[in-house]
């Protein structure tokens, strides 16, 4: 299992206290393309044209790793 995907498992068990890189890396896993250029909020985008605005800084509130957790299983 690579680390990716024990870091998804890890926010479905408990979505508090993430950083948008561990975000990232998972999304990056996974296909889902993102966009921050020196903005507050890194926009998740999936192929489909769904989008998840998460703000940066640390730790995430749980309500946006939960959303990133459902839609990432929805992928």
């Amino acid at each position: 299992m690579n680390t990716a995907m024990k870091l998804f498992k890890a926010m479905q068990a408990n979505p508090r206290d993430w950083r948008i890189e561990q975000l990232q890396t998972v999304a990056r896993q996974h296909g889902v393309m993102w966009r921050q250029k020196g903005t507050s909020h890194c926009v998740f985008v999936w192929a489909d044209g769904r989008t998840l605005p998460v703000p940066a800084h640390r730790p995430i509130n749980p309500v946006y790793v939960r959303q990133f957790v459902n839609l990432m299983k929805g992928a």
